[in-house]
């Protein structure tokens, strides 16, 4: 751990609400200044205290030459850049089969477009400045795929996809990149989702997807995660991963398990399909 720069410059998208709202509000707290990026971003809703250091910016993220402009004046308003968080999401709930062409694509523009096009803008910046942390808000979800998640499972394994690729691209600037994964907290992620037209066929598995929630959340309130991701960027070594919360911890453990053990099983097939030969005539 090291101390904390003096007025790092947080620039936050999707911190209108939920878990971008916390995160904004406890580094405000922090003497930190951060730029509110969102469709309905204001600085009205801050502590009187603290509006002298937040710059609201009403982006949409899906506009990549809105993005563009949005970075640029954060960055002429204060001088640098230090924390980038994709925090801008939406949830479409549903069985694969069941997603329009509309729906499917609209789940990728946010969380996987979006945020490409922030880390886009973003990283020529923090390149000069040979500094910077960007943080990918994934999920939970991006730990496996389930039953009515898919789309959003598949949007937020791409954006770790990406992530992945960009953390070591990055890494030689002095830029790190951090992959969040969020278990459950108290925000309007599902109270705003999209869902589909339930097709018939699935009743039987949507009751039993029904009972099994039955029990109620778990859910947290943000600002525990908000303040979990103030200690990692203070961490001179940041991992590439940072699960939040008990429940996607051990889900992470699981699912890897789960994996291992499935490779291990085949083993023997997996590596009976690959055997070095020449090249063919008349190329590949």
């Amino acid at each position: 751990m090291h101390q904390p720069s003096p007025s790092r410059t947080w620039f936050i998208t999707g911190a209108s609400r939920g878990l971008g709202r916390a995160l904004a509000v406890v580094a405000l707290e922090h003497g930190d200044r951060v730029v509110v990026a969102a469709r309905t971003a204001s600085a009205d809703t801050f502590d009187a205290e603290h509006r002298d250091r937040v710059l609201a910016l009403s982006v949409d993220v899906t506009d990549k030459s809105a993005v563009d402009t949005a970075v640029a004046t954060a960055v002429d308003r204060f001088g640098r850049l230090d924390v980038v968080v994709n925090n801008a999401g939406n949830l479409s709930m549903g069985m694969v089969e069941e997603f329009t062409e509309e729906q499917a694509r609209a789940q990728f523009e946010v969380n996987l477009f979006g945020a490409l096009w922030v880390s886009q803008a973003a990283m020529p910046h923090l390149r000069r400045q040979g500094s910077g942390h960007i943080l990918q808000i994934s999920s939970v979800a991006a730990l496996g795929g389930f039953p009515s998640t898919g789309m959003y499972s598949a949007s937020k394994f791409a954006l770790e996809g990406m992530s992945e690729a960009l953390a070591m691209e990055a890494a030689p600037f002095g830029v790190k990149v951090t992959i969040v994964q969020p278990g459950g907290y108290w925000t309007d992620l599902y109270t705003a989702m999209v869902s589909t037209s339930p097709a018939e066929p699935y009743a039987p598995l949507r009751a039993q997807l029904e009972r099994q929630w039955a029990d109620g959340s778990v859910d947290s309130d943000p600002r525990l995660a908000a303040e979990a991701m103030l200690t990692l960027v203070d961490t001179d070594a940041p991992p590439l991963r940072l699960a939040l919360g008990s429940m996607a911890y051990d889900l992470a453990h699981d699912v890897s398990r789960q994996r291992i053990e499935t490779w291990a099983a085949w083993e023997q097939v997996s590596r009976a399909a690959e055997h070095a030969v020449p090249q063919p005539e008349g190329g590949r």
